[in-house]
């Protein structure tokens, strides 16, 4: 119940909820056939690095039990560098593409209407063959391009919430959704299918991280606006949700 002497603010998360409820005699309005249309991949033509990755799903024999049953969040790593087999397998765990239908390329996770608003970024702290640096994986071309070289181990693990172990890790995966390529469907029920989007993303990378013997831990503890200017969006249109950090043990 809605306390009046509480400021107006402290209601939005329970105003959207309510908001964005569908009920069976009412569905609030859907599409925002208004917004502009999102591409529906996000390239960076003038990348100056660019690095190829291999298209399929790795040769990785593990038993999915019992790593779902070992499967914790690590937040202490060694330092130690991650081989670039290792960044492949965890990128194509994460957002690996599975089949074509038509236009649509499915990926190892699912996303609601398979709209896929979420960009995938990587900060490559120290993993073989791969200069250190902020990239974007892009999915259409399958291959990381740089959106900023050299150390971001400092900005990154302040705009964490100080969190050390993002300056700790071999490897810091961001996801920023794409907000457009959902809410024209959806209308703002889409941002509760963008954050389930991302969960299930991280969720794929956690388990691929733990059958590699590598740790992982997602953060969702982070200062928006200073990730999005780190990544170069805008934080409207092209917004950061969640973070990943990784590395071994």
């Amino acid at each position: 119940m809605k306390d009046e002497n509480v400021p107006f603010e402290e209601h939005i998360g329970l105003l959207f909820q309510e908001h964005t409820k569908y009920h069976r005699n009412r569905i609030p309005r859907g599409r925002l056939d208004y917004l502009e249309p999102a591409r529906p991949f996000k390239e960076y033509p003038a990348a100056g690095t660019v690095i190829a990755l291999r298209p399929g799903p790795p040769e990785m024999p593990v038993d999915l039990w019992e790593t779902m049953a070992r499967r914790r969040s690590r937040r202490e790593f060694t330092g130690s560098p991650v081989t670039f087999g290792q960044v492949e397998t965890l990128l194509w765990a994460a957002q690996g593409i599975t089949a074509r239908v038509g236009p649509i390329l499915l990926r190892t996770s699912p996303s609601a209407g398979a709209l896929y608003p979420i960009e995938t970024y990587l900060y490559a702290r120290n993993a073989e063959h791969i200069p250190r640096g902020l990239y974007h994986l892009n999915v259409l071309k399958w291959h990381l391009e740089e959106i900023e070289s050299g150390d971001q181990d400092g900005p990154l693990a302040a705009a964490a919430l100080d969190q050390g172990m993002v300056a700790e890790a071999a490897l810091t995966f961001l996801w920023t959704a794409v907000v457009a390529r959902s809410a024209r469907k959806y209308g703002q029920r889409a941002y509760r299918y963008i954050y389930l989007d991302a969960a299930h993303i991280a969720a794929q990378l956690a388990l691929a991280a733990e059958g590699l013997g590598l740790g992982c831990c997602a953060i969702a503890a982070l200062y928006d606006e200073e990730i999005n200017h780190i990544l170069g969006v805008d934080g409207r249109n092209e917004t950061v949700l969640y973070l990943s950090a990784v590395g071994p043990l």
